[in-house]
């Protein structure tokens, strides 16, 4: 583990260009790995390259390895204002995410680190150890008033370092403690390790997990999320937690048109005889850096599925690659996103998903006394 002054001292990284906003690139696909680049963020000031002398020198880079940083925010719960979404604040325990999905709307977030959003975003993880902490003594202030908390909402918290650091299992058992109302949305089958609290807290309607599914089919997930759970290991997930009496969502997202969007009903055929009982999607969206690094990706994958995938994307965007707009940016507009919508709505019906929707309780919340204060006498 290194703290982020150790991060600028890694001989990883060419000190001369800490600073400038420029890390870079490595020039050779890595093998596990979602992005095919490194390429410059937006802030930079200038762009590098390596280019092979003509003596196989390429071959003798480092191979890419995972590092581990440490970031010490100083609160944790994060607010929102957007009429898209279903909650108003969540925590986000890591920064940057190693399962590496390619279309990942968060990887431009590791541009205000100096860092890439490529290959950086999903090898260069920053952990918040202080997470657990903060969240107490935010939950603990007399003003608060709670609101249903997201785990999940820009980076995994189930991805593969919480098995080392744990810090989400830290922060639910806050949130169990204060008996607070969160959701999870995750990639990873690991979040069945903490089925004893999630349980706990479903029987009080206090938590929800969605679950991710983006395609049934184990070689484009490998592709596409390289080191996320598989999706059979993502149905038994959902399997686990409705047995265990965890209200549980499926959630396609993002639906790519022309790659993924064939798969909609069976996904929710397969997420539905697993237990789930909700179900959810999303439209890919290609904010600044992702739409280059989603390009790239899907020319050298499926060079022979480019130009049809990129002209749906462009079609449920108002003729633009990405779009921003309230009110349809989650879903896109237009005739492709119009039918992908009633598609999704007719199998969920035949299904009987959404049919009902656990709403989640703030009344049952408590401070519970803590470590020197003093009780009260009333």
């Amino acid at each position: 583990m290194a703290t982020l002054m150790d991060m600028r001292r890694s001989p990883a990284l060419d000190p001369a260009l800490m600073g400038t906003g420029k890390l870079t690139s490595l020039p050779q696909l890595e093998r596990g790995r979602g992005a095919r680049s490194n390429p410059h963020h937006r802030f930079a000031e200038y762009e590098e390259s390596y280019v092979d002398d003509g003596w196989d020198s390429l071959a003798d880079l480092p191979r890419l390895r995972t590092e581990v940083f440490t970031e010490t925010p100083k609160s944790i719960i994060t607010r929102n204002e957007s009429p898209d979404i279903s909650f108003d604040r969540s925590i986000n325990p890591y920064r940057g995410c190693e399962h590496g999905c390619v279309y990942c709307y968060a990887r431009p977030a590791h541009s205000y680190m100096g860092l890439s959003p490529g290959l950086d975003f999903e090898s260069k993880l920053f952990i918040k150890p202080n997470a657990a902490a903060l969240l107490r003594q935010e939950l603990t202030a007399p003003n608060y008033q709670p609101r249903t908390i997201a785990l999940g909402a820009n980076t995994d918290p189930y991805q593969p370092i919480e098995r080392t650091y744990r810090i989400t299992r830290q922060v639910i058992e806050v949130l169990q403690e204060f008996q607070h109302p969160f959701g999870i949305v995750t990639k990873s089958a690991s979040v069945t390790r903490d089925i004893d609290i999630l349980q706990d807290m479903a029987r009080h309607d206090l938590v929800k997990v969605a679950i991710s599914v983006t395609t049934l089919d184990a070689k484009l997930a490998r592709s596409m999320e390289p080191r996320a759970s598989t999706p059979n290991k993502r149905l038994r997930a959902i399997e686990e937690l409705a047995k265990a009496g965890i209200p549980t969502v499926v959630m396609i997202g993002p639906i790519i048109p022309g790659l993924n969007d064939h798969e909609i009903e069976n996904i929710l055929k397969a997420a539905h005889s697993a237990g789930a009982r909700q179900a959810g999607y999303t439209m890919l969206r290609l904010p600044f850096e992702v739409k280059g690094i989603f390009k790239d990706w899907l020319e050298k994958e499926f060079p022979d599925r480019y130009a049809k995938v990129m002209a749906n994307v462009k079609d449920v965007r108002g003729g633009r690659e990405t779009s921003s707009q309230w009110g349809e940016r989650m879903t896109g507009s237009g005739p492709v996103a119009w039918t992908i919508g009633r598609r999704f709505q007719l199998a969920c019906q035949r299904l009987g998903l959404n049919a009902s929707k656990v709403k989640l309780r703030h009344d049952l919340f408590a401070k519970p006394p803590q470590p020197g204060e003093q009780l009260s006498l009333i």
